[in-house]
This record gives C-alpha cells, structure tokens and sequence, in this order.
C-alpha cells in the first residue's frame, strides 16, 4: 500500500555552529490514505516543527521524508509549492485575511489552481461553506463570526480543494467543548465523504476519540501510544 506519509530517520535542528540545537530526532511514521491521525505531546516537544515539515512549509535536513510518494529532502521550491496544493492546512488562530469575506477566504485557496476559474471558484466556495453550516453567512467578514464559525471557515478553506492530506494544529485551543467537538466531528465527517487522510495535533484530550491511531511527541522523540 503506497503511504500518504512515510518518515525515516529524520532530524531536524535550528541554528548553527555553537548554536546548533536538534529539536527532533530519529522520527519515523507512516500514514495509511484515510487515516486519521492524532499527535499529542507538551509545548515545545516538536509537534509543530514536524508539521510543518509534513506540509512542506520547512525543508527537510536530514533523513527521507516522502509526502505522497514525493521524496522532499533536496525537493526545491517549486517541488514544495507543487506538493502544497495536495494539502489543506488548518491553524490553532484560523488565519483568516480579516479584509476578506469567508467567501473569499475560501474562494482563494481554490484559485491557486491553474484549471479552476473564477466563476467555479466562487461556486465551490458557496458550497463548501454550506456543507460547514455557513451558507448565510459568506459574505461576513472574520470579525462578524464568532471563533466557531471562524474555524469552520478555516475547514471550508482547507477542504475545497479535496485535499489528499490535511494538517491541523491545535484546531480546538480556542475554542469551548461542544464547538470544539463540532469543529472536529465535521472534519472528520469531510474528510471521510472526500476520502482524506487527517493528521491533528492537539493537547485537547476531549477529542481523541475521533483518531485511529494517537501518537505522542516527547522532547523531540515520537511514541506509539
């Protein structure tokens, strides 16, 4: 079965010379399509470097990284950008652009891909945000939503495109227990319907239940739980 995510002996440092400082070590994880997956593990521990590693946002030093079937050690930029539009991304602050209604903070992650015009932008746009419960809500800015319905423009955002993979971070912090249950139950409901694969990092033990698998990140090190 060909992984959606395939990890090998990866470590990953900041700073150089006497500087030099390895905040992760020796990772290896696989990922099966449609799995969803759940990281957990204190502040600090690398959760959110290895992400962002995953999502091709930070290029990988040492050790093989294979994001559907792309090796990304030594992937140059364009390789990255290309890997990139095969994932959604879903933040712990939703980063919404606050001069941008939720239509077209959807609308613009459909239209980084060249074979969608507007018009059909638009159109998925409308109905993805129907399908996350805000279809008279798209043409509110971010500052007229409350923080769910910030988050749930931020999962219309993230899953327009039918993404093969999606990274959320933290996507509940904020957010109080029955919206933070509704936020990931309706990702999970998307991302079965569309067949994606999840991986969530989170410190909310309210939602575990929701994974096929928890992984927990220690000091740089990941464990099975």
């Amino acid at each position: 079965m060909d992984f959606v995510i395939s990890i090998r002996n990866l470590n990953h440092y900041f700073g150089n010379g006497i500087l030099k400082k390895q905040v992760l070590f020796d990772i290896n994880l696989d990922i099966y399509p449609g799995e969803i997956v759940i990281m957990t593990g204190p502040s600090g521990s690398g959760k959110t470097t290895l992400l962002s590693l995953i999502g091709a946002l930070r290029s990988v030093q040492e050790g093989s990284l294979k994001i559907l079937q792309q090796e990304m050690n030594g992937a140059n930029e364009e390789q990255m950008v290309q890997t990139r539009r095969f994932i959604g991304y879903i933040f712990q602050a939703h980063n919404l652009l606050p001069f941008m209604t939720a239509r077209q903070n959807v609308q613009m992650s459909i239209e980084l891909h060249d074979d969608i015009g507007k018009e059909e932008a638009r159109i998925k746009a409308e109905a993805m945000l129907a399908e996350v419960g805000l279809g008279e809500r798209i043409n509110y800015y971010p500052e007229n939503l409350s923080g769910g319905q910030k988050q749930r423009v931020a999962i219309a955002r993230a899953l327009v495109s039918h993404p093969k993979l999606v990274l959320a971070d933290e996507p509940t912090a904020a957010l109080d227990k029955k919206t933070g249950r509704d936020v990931v139950t309706l990702m999970q409901r998307l991302a079965k319907e569309q067949g994606s694969t999840i991986l969530l990092v989170t410190h909310d033990n309210r939602i575990l239940d929701i994974a096929n698998r928890i992984i927990h990140m220690e000091d740089g090190r990941l464990f099975s739980q």
